[in-house]
């Protein structure tokens, strides 16, 4: 079979990294000047999947005002459905509503993937006022019939 080879980054490569990381959130954050319509109340839905985070922030209607996720941060992998991409996607969403003064939010969660709880600690800690916690996590009342037992 062979050795197996390990790689690892070096420092440069780890802080060229990072800083491509940074330049695409700013980037994100700035692209985001949209119609600045002003809102107290509103509502964030944390999409947490084993794969990637998605986060999008609503008005308390239901009409999104903006949205980002790990992916679309530059994050690659299995970086994506961490715990610290979720708080970086909170950071550049909160960039872009900054025009709109939202500070009251309720927040839905759905999934089960590592970055549901950092997300919704992320959003306290850059100082929204958080109403409810609601998990919506869809559960099945019975399942998918199970496949047919195997004969050898």
């Amino acid at each position: 079979m062979g050795k197996k080879k390990i790689q690892s980054q070096s420092e440069t490569e780890l802080l060229k990294e990072t800083d491509q990381l940074e330049s695409i959130q700013k980037k994100a954050a700035s692209a985001a000047a949209q119609k600045s319509k002003r809102v107290d109340k509103g509502r964030v839905y944390v999409q947490a999947t084993y794969n990637n985070t998605i986060i999008t922030i609503a008005d308390a209607r239901g009409a999104v005002i903006a949205w980002a996720s790990a992916g679309s941060l530059g994050f690659k992998g299995p970086r994506k459905a961490t715990p610290y991409a979720a708080s970086k996607t909170v950071e550049t969403l909160m960039e872009k509503i900054k025009k709109a003064g939202l500070r009251d939010v309720d927040v839905f969660v759905k999934g089960v993937g590592s970055g549901r709880e950092s997300a919704v600690r992320a959003l306290a800690a850059q100082g929204l006022n958080i109403f409810t916690i609601k998990d919506v996590t869809p559960v099945p009342h019975n399942g998918c019939r199970p496949r047919k037992v195997r004969r050898v």
